[in-house]
């Protein structure tokens, strides 16, 4: 499948093309400013990106007013369907993010019950109680997404409701082209649902893909061969940091071990969870680490870690953003993408994914853990895979069970079972 070694690219789209935070109504082409960042991302490496909200929506994207219209604030239908023909002209595949659990206030069917009450025929689309009330005064309770009632949830047991989805859902793939969609809150969606979305997409394309948010819990339970292709490793996002911060290796070498390692009790092996540093729900990885020295070391476990990498935008030249300072400080307007030595150093990695199938589909296996220093293999047909880590500002003499290898990145071949590591460093290794 080609997700399956892709290199992922995040935009959220509203706040790169430096849309109003509130729908104002005005119709304005800002969307065509992706264009101009295609070739960053081939230059990048990038064979896909999963572009956030676009569909008309209140606010910020997932209050969405209308499945079938791209939000005004960035343009039209047609302007967007030419921005991903850009897109898949540079073989850089489109994946949308599916907002299904809750729509916004806005919504064409919510408005027709605000208006109509009983008599409205979409009061069955939601879960409303006329014997209520909410913070809105509408004289009637409904159910919001965690109590936010600016986010209605829609009941997607209702057949109307699913079939209305679908419709917008074929409607992207073949106005837009694209390739698959990311689930927003995938664990608080009806699993039967997600079951019939899969049908209907894999009738659309077999290669259709479908990747959850899923933050805990046994991603098992909607990563299946009946719902998800994939979904997000919230378990390594929080291992990677921490273990850079706190300066204890075990930790993520244990998260990798118990989702990809040898052992029967390996919860994923086989499976290619989203992997990423940061996205635009959470503090940008260059401000959440105590050290910036440690910035590409993250990012050489992101790209040879079992799993797909997803840059986010701005990242890949260390862009700060800190959550404390509200969504909108994650999710800024860049004029320009820029370069810097994060960048080309995330260029050489997006290679060597490409390049050698182990980093894709080979085993994986601990070789040395200590608190400041991490060796892991992949391993794939006889090739074999190293990426060793010093997290330590001081350098490491690690001993590896191998007698000759190559650094991937430099070339330079080595001889014995000792490897130097400069503090702050990384090596791939062949």
């Amino acid at each position: 499948m080609w997700f399956d070694n892709a290199v992922f690219y995040q935009i959220y789209p509203l706040g790169f093309c430096g849309a109003p935070f509130e729908n104002d109504g005005n119709n304005v082409c800002r969307i065509d400013k992706l264009k101009d960042w295609i070739p960053h991302l081939k230059e990048l490496g990038i064979t896909a990106v999963y572009l956030c909200p676009v569909f008309q929506s209140d606010f910020h994207g997932y209050d969405t007013r209308d499945y079938f219209t791209v939000d005004c604030r960035l343009g039209t239908n047609e302007q967007f369907a030419d921005v991903c023909k850009a897109f898949n002209d540079s073989d850089i595949r489109v994946v949308l993010d599916g907002v299904f659990n809750h729509v916004g206030r806005g919504f064409w069917a919510f408005c027709d019950v605000l208006k109509n009450r009983e008599s409205s025929p979409y009061v069955s689309w939601f879960y409303i109680n006329f014997c209520g009330n909410t913070c809105y005064n509408d004289g009637f309770w409904y159910e919001g997404w965690e109590g936010n009632y600016n986010l209605v949830k829609l009941n997607l047991q209702n057949p109307q409701v699913r079939d209305h989805i679908f419709s917008a859902v074929k409607m992207w793939y073949e106005q837009f082209g694209i390739s698959g969609l990311r689930l927003d809150v995938a664990y608080c969606l009806d699993r039967e649902f997600i079951k019939q979305l899969r049908r209907f997409c894999k009738s659309l394309d077999p290669e259709f893909v479908l990747i959850g948010e899923l933050l805990h819990g046994d991603y098992n339970l909607w990563v299946n061969a009946d719902m998800l292709d994939s979904c997000t490793n919230y378990e390594c996002y929080k291992g990677i940091y921490s273990s850079f911060n706190s300066l204890n290796m075990f930790e993520i070498s244990y998260s990798l071990n118990r989702q990809f390692g040898a052992e029967q009790w390996t919860l994923y092996k086989g499976k290619h969870l989203l992997c990423f540093a940061d996205n635009h729900d959470v503090t940008r990885i260059s401000d959440i680490l105590t050290s910036p020295e440690h910035l590409p070391l993250v990012y050489a476990i992101l790209f040879t870690m079992p799993g797909v990498p997803c840059v986010y935008y701005g990242s890949e030249w260390a862009a700060r953003g800190n959550k404390h300072d509200g969504d909108n400080a994650l999710r800024p307007c860049f004029d320009s993408p820029c370069s810097n030595y994060l960048t080309d150093i995330i260029k050489k990695l997006a290679l060597l994914k490409k390049q050698y199938s182990a980093l894709s589909y080979g085993d994986y296996a601990n070789v040395v853990v200590t608190n400041r220093q991490l060796v892991f293999k992949r391993g794939l047909d006889g090739e074999n895979i190293l990426t060793a880590i010093n997290a330590d500002s001081d350098g490491a003499h690690l001993h590896i069970p191998y007698r000759e290898y190559t650094d991937l990145l430099t070339g330079e071949k080595f001889t014995g079972d000792t490897l130097h590591l400069d503090g702050y460093s990384f090596k791939i290794l062949k």
